[in-house]
């Protein structure tokens, strides 16, 4: 049997619809459908309202899908969003409901939680504190300083883990020299890769580098879930998430769902990083989430003949905009050979080179996260629950 998107549809056509009623095929609740290396990847749309009781319906899906030939997982999410380009028409939208208060059941209380703006965040067993590492834009090198501040905590004597959020463009298997796929500890949950001591857990290791990720929002929040918490982490004091640059739908469902313990947030030194920075800078504080600070990467730029240095990109934008906003200021990483020539090979300069100068700045940064860390969990664990509504 050759698995393509018409085999899964008829493998679907078995699932009954919400209700009973019909089918999830011939009721055009199934996505665009997209297979890659044997698994299987769609959303069904259900009414906001039903997500949680239709979740057998989801589960259904899922088990009649995985057990075609050839398939070796798949990824099913419930979405309300209105499909564009899938099989049929979606429900319509549902009425906006009556919001209604009830107590927050929060993992990790954040003082002065605004109303209505924060869900309950399960715990992932096993992690003492996730952090995430985000920008406001793409190309200002958030990848290259998650993996080095990961690398930065691990040399402090932590038990530390990578979770490559960036969906659309994974690099942390390509930054740590990583290849081939994790294995399944029982058929459901994965095992993490390791590199350096730290674990890794990324899209990029499930598909293939040039494959290209066209998916919506929905669909990247259930893969991100799962990577969180279907895979066997272990121990781990520190869980690093590189999120995805910019602060769309996946990001916000990100920082809403994950029991989030702080951020930082990364920029280069010009006016209009630093623009697109205060954006990250304020997503998060509307999911209350603690901001451990404000790194400035490519701050300046050492000449490798000279040591001559040269301001190519300005300087100080980011500290100022840190003293301005009441915010850590970090540290800054100057834009170097070393750090280039280091990430393209796999081998970080925190791990290749852990006496260089470059290095220090990144332990340094990591010894800052660290301490803010702590006082931002110490300040949460003192707090009361608060009221959402719904």
């Amino acid at each position: 049997m050759i698995l393509d998107r018409q085999t899964v549809i008829d493998r679907l056509k078995s699932v009954k619809g919400p209700d009973l009623q019909g089918d999830i095929v011939s009721l055009g609740l199934v996505s665009e459908i997209f297979i890659a290396d044997g698994k299987v990847f769609f959303s069904i749309t259900v009414p906001a309202r039903r997500a949680e009781e239709l979740e057998p319906l989801r589960q259904a899906a899922e088990n009649a899908v995985k057990s075609l030939p050839g398939v070796k997982g798949a990824m099913v999410a419930l979405t309300a969003e209105k499909q564009g380009g899938g099989m049929g028409t979606a429900p319509q939208p549902q009425a906006r409901q009556t919001p209604q208060a009830r107590p927050a059941q929060r993992s990790h209380p954040v003082p002065n939680a605004p109303a209505g703006q924060q869900p309950a965040k399960a715990d992932v067993p096993g992690i003492k504190a996730i952090i995430a590492v985000a920008s406001g834009k793409g190309g200002v090198g958030k990848s290259t300083t998650a993996v080095n501040l990961a690398l930065g905590l691990k040399a402090l004597g932590l038990r530390v883990g990578i979770l490559d959020a960036d969906i659309y463009g994974p690099s942390m298997p390509r930054l740590l020299g990583l290849k081939g796929k994790p294995e399944t500890a029982d058929g459901k949950t994965l095992k993490p890769m390791e590199a350096f001591g730290v674990k890794v857990m990324s899209m990029g290791f499930l598909v293939d580098e040039e494959t290209p990720m066209i998916w919506r929002g929905p669909m990247v929040v259930s893969a991100l879930r799962q990577m969180l918490r279907d895979v066997a982490w272990g121990e781990l004091d520190v869980l690093v998430v590189d999120m995805p640059p910019g602060t769309g739908d996946a990001q916000l469902s990100m920082a809403q769902q994950v029991p989030l313990a702080g951020a930082v947030i990364v920029s280069t030194p010009q006016d209009l990083a630093l623009i697109d920075a205060r954006k990250g800078l304020n997503m998060f504080k509307r999911v209350d989430v603690p901001l451990l600070g404000i790194v400035e990467n490519m701050s300046y730029f050492l000449a490798p003949d000279t040591d001559k240095r040269y301001d190519i990109f300005g300087h100080g934008g980011a500290r100022a905009e840190a003293e301005r906003l009441g915010v850590p200021f970090l540290g800054e990483v100057p834009l170097t050979m070393d750090v280039r020539e280091t990430s393209d090979a796999g081998t970080p300069v925190v791990a290749a080179h852990p006496d260089s100068a470059q290095a220090a700045v990144y332990r340094a940064i990591a010894g800052k996260v660290q301490a803010g860390l702590a006082t931002a969990m110490e300040t949460a664990a003192g707090e009361a629950p608060a009221i959402v509504f719904e």
